[in-house]
């Protein structure tokens, strides 16, 4: 693979393995913290963050196998590989809000009360700022290498930072309030529907690249702008428009007069393909057909 081409897989790889780094020390220290802070809802956090191990290993084979070029078998590449790992990412966050939902449900249905201490309040701070500061990095190299995966993954991220921060609220609340004990079972509630949206948003986004949804409306427009403003085309059609690991792959019918010369309507069609290249970040791959006009007169003829 060309070293243009590993650039941005590199980049992936190496703030993912930072992910997993990072993720191994917070789910220590939340399990240190809920269990000597007497907290159920850093614990769930911990929990929580035990699926992060999960996910990252499968965000590391999701991007270098989907970031692999073209071969005999894979004649348009591996990108929805990364698409699948995407939406592995997704099932695993919904399963995980399930599951502390679920046992956060019963703990408050039979009042089962914890008592948190000033020690799992620290620590469910300290979550959320690393937490955070964890999203910010991944986030900006999934928008620069374009990475539905690691994007995916950094909202994995934010979902930490926010279940953690609804930690904090229910155990600040306990500690403020003695009597507010049942807080802390209604923040692990809380993470728990965090994590569940996060999931289900990555998982209805990795399903429309699957099936072949188009974009936006607006990306289409922008699309048929640009085709129109190129010179000899006439009109368009039959524009199919689909993305994949992100990126956009699209064909296009362009209409030229009838009489132009075979290598003019080709260099129509690759103007066509250079200008959408050039104006739109996100095209991966632009296929251009030419189709002649209807009219059987040449020009200058009345």
């Amino acid at each position: 693979m060309p070293d243009t081409e590993s650039r941005p897989t590199r980049a992936g790889v190496r703030i993912t393995a930072a992910g997993i780094v990072v993720n191994a020390v917070m789910i220590v220290v939340k399990f240190l913290g809920g269990t000597l802070g007497h907290s159920q809802a850093l614990i769930a956090d911990a929990v929580h963050s035990c699926s992060d191990l999960f996910t990252d290993a499968v965000v590391l084979g999701g991007l270098k196998s989907g970031r692999k070029a073209a071969d005999r078998s894979h004649p348009f590449g591996h990108a929805r590989i990364e698409t699948l790992a995407s939406a592995t990412v997704g099932l695993v966050l919904a399963g995980v809000a399930l599951f502390l939902g679920i046992e956060a449900a019963e703990n408050i249905i039979h009042h089962r009360e914890y008592q948190p201490t000033w020690f799992a309040v620290g620590v469910a701070f300290l979550a959320v700022v690393v937490k955070e500061a964890l999203f910010q990095c991944t986030i900006r190299v999934g928008r620069h290498i374009r990475s539905p995966v690691i994007t995916a993954n950094a909202w994995h991220h934010r979902s930490d930072a926010l279940s953690s921060l609804a930690v904090l609220a229910g155990v600040t609340g306990s500690r403020i309030r003695p009597q507010w004990h049942i807080l802390d079972a209604y923040a692990a509630l809380l993470v728990s529907l965090f994590i569940l949206r996060v999931g289900l948003r990555i998982l209805r986004d990795a399903a429309r690249e699957l099936a072949d949804t188009a974009p936006p409306p607006e990306v289409l427009h922008r699309i048929e702008e640009v085709i129109r403003q190129v010179p000899g085309v006439l009109a368009h059609h039959d524009l199919r428009v689909r993305t994949s690991a992100g990126q956009i792959l699209m064909e296009v019918h362009v209409v030229v007069s009838g009489w132009l010369r075979v290598c003019q309507g080709h260099r129509i069609a690759k103007e066509v393909e250079q200008k959408l290249t050039a104006e739109l970040d996100d095209i991966k791959q632009v296929l251009v057909h030419v189709d002649p006009d209807q009219d059987p007169d040449p020009p200058g003829t009345v």
